[in-house]
């Protein structure tokens, strides 16, 4: 009995290693709208303290009209009003982001409630995850729509990074069509963050301008352009540089070198800052569950007990099965540390192992003559002669 409870008790930690993101995502949201506050806020004290001053200077020292001051006042006003909008706007923000955060942070602990993994809660809880999981699918497959409708069916909204990804998958579209406006206004957005990690996807994004105006053959704009944005990167990227300045001797429409697409490296850096997955979080637990029942047998030569219409056996597992036998090609196998081995394991011609008793019992239903055993899995029959018996050896499940 303790040994079962043993078995069933739930590791909360464990299966909390694919929900990371859940937490990072929101708090790194929170600490980009942060400092969206605080630069706006620099920018415009920067501004109105200034104007602000010089304008009380003036009127006092009379050398503005009182119908001057008042303009100047009414204009710095406006700013200020257009400031105080800005902030509610984040403001705004920064409270859905608590919620979220709050809504996640609640669904985690729910986990540390369930004493085990037979408690009906745990089957919820699991259901729950298997939605996000799949909704994360569906957002980095380009399927927003499809993600949006499940996530509110199962109400899971503040679960799921919508936005997030809805925002990534525009700016990578905008890429593809050969629009890189939106990408570059991120890339200022995050300056700080990607030269902190020393990302090169703005160069790239510049230096694709540059080719581009290169390509309709307007090689002046593309000096200025490369002068103004290229040469600050002299020093990481003076390799780079070097080539694009090699290419004023070219014709427009030269091959002489492929370029890259950028669609990838932006999404890939767009993860990396919110601390995001490369790969979808479904196949990550998929690889993970097929790691845990993988075994040598599972890719052996001979095809799955289902797609061979000779075998006996009707119980398969999933690695054997023809829809994930490819996909566990590169997982590892499990690690077992118990084995069952029978009584009187014998090997056959074929070099597959089986109990004496069941290879016999298993021989007899399917009709095979007396004298002759059948393996259950390939279908071959053998002589019982041929037969020999084995010890210690590997048992194949039937």
């Amino acid at each position: 009995m303790a040994a079962e409870l043993t078995s069933i008790k739930l590791n909360p930690d464990n299966h909390l290693l694919l929900d990371q993101p859940l937490l990072r995502v929101p708090y790194e949201l929170a600490r980009r709208n942060f400092k969206s506050v605080q630069r706006i806020v620099e920018r415009e004290k920067d501004h109105i303290i200034p104007s602000l001053k010089e304008t009380a200077n003036a009127s006092l020292s009379g050398s503005q009209s009182p119908s001057q001051t008042i303009e100047a006042l009414d204009a710095m006003i406006a700013r200020m009003q257009g400031l105080k909008r800005k902030m509610e706007a984040l403001h705004e923000e920064e409270k859905k982001i608590a919620t979220q955060s709050q809504k996640r942070i609640q669904y985690i602990q729910d986990l540390y409630k369930i004493p085990s993994l037979a408690d009906v809660k745990y089957e919820q809880w699991s259901r729950t995850r298997l939605n996000r999981l799949l909704a994360d699918h569906m957002l980095r497959s380009g399927y927003l729509e499809s993600a949006k409708q499940l996530a509110e069916d199962k109400g899971i909204t503040d679960l799921v990074d919508l936005n997030v990804f809805a925002q990534c998958q525009r700016i990578a579209d905008s890429l593809r069509r050969g629009d890189a406006k939106e990408a570059l206004q991120w890339c200022g957005e995050n300056k700080v963050a990607l030269k902190k990690i020393q990302n090169r996807l703005e160069f790239e994004l510049r230096l694709q301008q540059y080719i581009e105006m290169l390509r309709v053959g307007d090689k002046a704009e593309a000096r200025q352009h490369a002068k103004k944005f290229l040469t600050v990167h002299s020093e990481s990227q003076a390799q780079d540089i070097q080539r694009a300045a090699g290419l004023l001797v070219y014709p427009p429409h030269t091959r002489a070198e492929p370029y890259k697409y950028l669609s990838n490296l932006f999404i890939r850096t767009h993860h990396d800052l919110l601390s995001l997955s490369s790969r979808p979080l479904l196949q990550i637990a998929l690889s993970a569950g097929l790691s845990a029942l993988k075994t040598p047998s599972c890719h052996s030569v001979n095809a799955s007990s289902r797609a061979n219409p000779n075998s006996l056996s009707t119980s398969i597992c999933p690695i054997c099965s023809t829809e994930l036998n490819d996909l566990a090609k590169n997982v590892p196998y499990a690690h077992h540390t118990k084995s069952s081995v029978e009584v009187d394991p014998v090997v056959l011609p074929n070099h597959r192992i089986y109990g004496m008793g069941r290879l016999s019992d298993l021989s007899k239903k399917a009709g095979v003559p007396e004298g002759k055993v059948k393996d259950p899995f390939t279908g071959d029959i053998f002589d019982e002669s041929e037969v020999k018996k084995e010890f210690g050896a590997t048992m194949q499940t039937i």
